[in-house]
């Protein structure tokens, strides 16, 4: 193995671990409401998972904005300073002595939490022009780790110590990841060469823009339900089923047990068919949402595991299809604008999810209360392939129209850079 090689790879697997991290802050609240209430005082739960709701408003509002320093400056800078934040607002967190300190730490946590896609993901295209699913696949298996890991552990250290206890130290961890990455790290190229292909404009054609927005709407109904799986799924566990903290952890990590095996397996599959495998994964994760609150205890945590296979694993294939259809140099600002939809309108369900479950009253303590919540999760999913026809759309008419524009094909500049 060569040099480039070697920085290919070491950075590959640099990424996979600050998407652990990412994604570890993302969950680690999610069995914990009940005992953040109860140290708050707060009259609900519903402002405990408020908490979540607002950390992630504040990692997806700056995706935009981080999306046009990624095609402008070091992506490598940028998610070091990005995770540093991150775990910073998490010890800021854990230190809290009011519900208010503790908004202004989960801010401060998801705003350095929302570096990391739009540079990471730009970086892996950039390094892996063919076989970008399979790349990103192995990039995804980080989060499918912090996934599992962040509630487990949470759960787990919670039941023993409090709340506090598993937040400080998933920040101090943090803390020591960024030095890390900063030190082994390599940027991918300099900001010049990104420059000097940059074309006008993220899309030369309305027509492109209409797809795009229509698109990212599409799939933010996927990640409303992505998200809502953890929360909901955590409420539904301990009030209907009576799990404890640990066990309840337990589950909710076992969402994306599964999807590290998947994540590299479909998003290599998918290397020969995007928008086939983003239609199969969908459905069936579609499926198993809507009849999992109708299984029985024994088998929930099996179907939580099989619902892991599938929905995680299409965001490697989506987001390798989107880094394809666009050149290295508008990728950071393509792929901010994109989480900046989907992340909005996805995660207001810690909230929506959090005050569902409230009005539920006395149903929300028996499985039926939760047949219509989960059913119209489902069908969120089922809408979100009305996305798929529009992401084909913009990778032949992108590619097309920048044909008619007199700009280089877009495969070419991906594969040499230096062109």
């Amino acid at each position: 193995m060569n040099a480039e090689q070697n920085k290919r790879v070491r950075a590959l697997w640099l990424c996979g671990v600050l998407h652990g991290f990412t994604h570890i802050y993302h969950v680690a609240l999610m069995p914990l409401y009940f005992l953040i209430q109860q140290d708050f005082g707060l009259k609900s739960v519903g402002k405990a998972t408020l908490l979540v709701t607002v950390m992630m408003v504040a990692y997806f509002v700056p995706s935009y904005p981080v999306g046009i320093l990624t095609d402008r400056v070091s992506r490598k800078k940028l998610l070091g300073l990005g995770l540093f934040f991150n775990a910073l607002g998490f010890i800021g967190l854990s230190l809290s002595p009011n519900y208010a300190f503790a908004l202004v730490s989960v801010i401060v946590a998801g705003i350095g939490g929302s570096f990391f896609h739009p540079a990471a993901t730009a970086m892996v295209a950039r390094l892996y022009p063919v076989g970008t699913g399979r790349a990103l696949g192995y990039v995804a298996v980080g989060a499918s780790i912090g996934f599992v890991f962040g509630p487990l552990y949470s759960g787990w250290r919670a039941q023993h110590a409090g709340w506090r206890a598993p937040t400080l130290e998933l920040g101090c961890l943090g803390l020591i990841g960024a030095i890390v990455f900063w030190l082994w790290a390599d940027d991918d190229c300099s900001p010049e060469q990104r420059r000097a292909v940059a074309p006008s404009s993220l899309f030369p054609t309305p027509a492109l823009w209409a797809f795009f927005i229509l698109m990212s709407l599409c799939f933010s109904l996927r990640d409303f339900t992505g998200t809502s799986m953890g929360t909901l799924g955590s409420l539904f566990l301990q009030q209907a089923h009576g799990f404890s903290l640990r066990s309840t952890g337990f589950a909710i990590g076992s969402i994306f047990l599964m999807a590290i095996i998947s994540n590299p397996l479909i998003g290599s599959l998918s290397d020969r068919g995007r928008v086939r495998w983003g239609f199969i994964i969908l459905s069936v994760a579609a499926v198993v949402v809507a009849i999992f609150p109708h299984l029985p205890k024994t088998a929930l945590i099996p179907g939580l595991m099989i619902y892991g296979f599938f929905l995680p694993a299409s965001y490697p294939v989506i987001e390798a299809a989107l880094m394809e259809s666009v050149p290295d140099a508008v990728r950071g600002r393509v792929f901010g604008f994109f989480i900046t939809i989907g992340g909005l309108v996805g995660n207001v369900s810690h909230w929506v999810v959090g005050r569902s479950v409230q009005h539920l009253g006395p149903a929300g303590n028996t499985p039926a209360g939760y047949y219509n919540l989960y059913a119209m999760l489902a069908v969120l999913v089922v809408l979100s392939l009305f996305g798929l026809p529009c992401l084909h759309a913009i990778r032949k008419r992108e590619h097309l129209d920048m044909a008619s524009l007199g700009a280089r094909p877009v495969e070419l500049v991906m594969q040499n850079p230096e062109m």
